[in-house]
């Protein structure tokens, strides 16, 4: 993904997650996917937070980087992966999500 591209849909993702109030623990941008381990209330929903992401980010990187229109049919796709921790220790799973553009 284009660097500017990359680092305007981080800050769209965080300002997101800020606003209802949940908290991205680690992201790493990939070229045709994005991983998050993100904390939200079970109350709000996963997915609800996920459909606030993907529909702002869409609205936001297409205005502001208006040539994606013209690459991409979709910027993103209606599926997503979600799974939830566990017990599994959070310094593992952040290290996988770091590790993942050196795969």
């Amino acid at each position: 993904m284009i660097q500017g591209v990359e680092i305007r849909l981080k800050e769209i993702l965080q300002e997101v997650a800020t606003e209802f109030e949940a908290e991205i623990l680690e992201m790493e941008v990939m070229s045709e996917h994005v991983h998050i381990l993100v904390e939200v209330d079970p109350q709000f929903g996963v997915a609800k937070l996920v459909r606030y992401m993907k529909g702002r980010s869409s609205r936001l990187l297409r205005q502001e980087f208006p040539w994606l229109k013209k690459r991409l049919p979709t910027l993103w796709t209606n599926s997503y992966f979600v799974s939830t921790v566990g017990g599994a220790p959070l310094a593992a799973i952040k290290q996988y999500i770091e590790n993942q553009k050196h795969v």
